[in-house]
């Protein structure tokens, strides 16, 4: 399957603001964002102009999109499944979105961002009910259990997270024992429980235009 392979600092510099696409890294002054807060290429640093209606609902779909690290075509399939859905469409896209495996890992604390925690699933480390899931992009469900297989527990991060112990912070959507690293899809994620600056909103206008 395609993906970004160019770096991923472009992409915060392009957006304004920090995606945390490589984890501590960006909390710290090595961030690209922090050392360069101009936008990317020999322009970026040249005055900005006045957005258009059209270009703020570009940016908020690209922000969106990049966040969860999935290319436009995959993007849009999540919107036509939101808009096929009962609700408001974006808040369903938003939850889609959520549902995927490799961000499940990411908000449970098993990759330190959703790069490194697609980079888990890619690679077998990642169990769905008992069954190991490859597909990055597997929409999780209430009732299933998300766990880490046997032979991958003594990967270092995941050892910091049972040394973390109760701490961890999770979505009230998924339930987490650190313990034996697995957690357990409780419900489906709504809007109050995803904690991005993302107006839905305007990726709806753009789309339907």
């Amino acid at each position: 399957m395609a993906r970004y392979k160019d770096s991923v600092c472009r992409q915060c510099r392009r957006e304004g603001m920090k995606l945390f696409l490589k984890g501590d890294r960006c909390y710290t002054d090595k961030c690209g964002v922090v050392k360069r807060h101009t936008p990317p290429g020999q322009h970026g640093q040249s005055r900005a102009r006045k957005q258009s209606e059209y270009g703020i609902q570009l940016r908020e779909k690209q922000k969106c999109r990049r966040t969860y690290g999935v290319l436009e075509s995959q993007f849009r399939k999540y919107y036509t499944m939101a808009t096929n859905m009962r609700g408001v469409t974006g808040e369903n896209l938003l939850s889609l979105l959520e549902r995927r495996l490799d961000n499940v890992v990411y908000r449970l604390g098993f990759g330190e961002s959703r790069p490194m925690a697609r980079q888990m699933v890619n690679h077998g480390h990642v169990l769905v009910d008992g069954k190991k899931v490859d597909i990055a992009s597997y929409l999780v469900r209430p009732g299933q259990v998300i766990s880490i297989r046997s032979k991958s527990r003594d990967l270092a991060q995941l050892k910091e997270l049972r040394e973390q112990g109760a701490n961890k912070i999770v979505p009230k959507w998924l339930t987490l024992d650190t313990e034996n690293l697995s957690a357990t899809v409780t419900a489906l994620p709504q809007r109050d429980d995803i904690d991005l600056t993302i107006e839905e909103h305007l990726i709806v206008e753009y789309y339907s235009r």
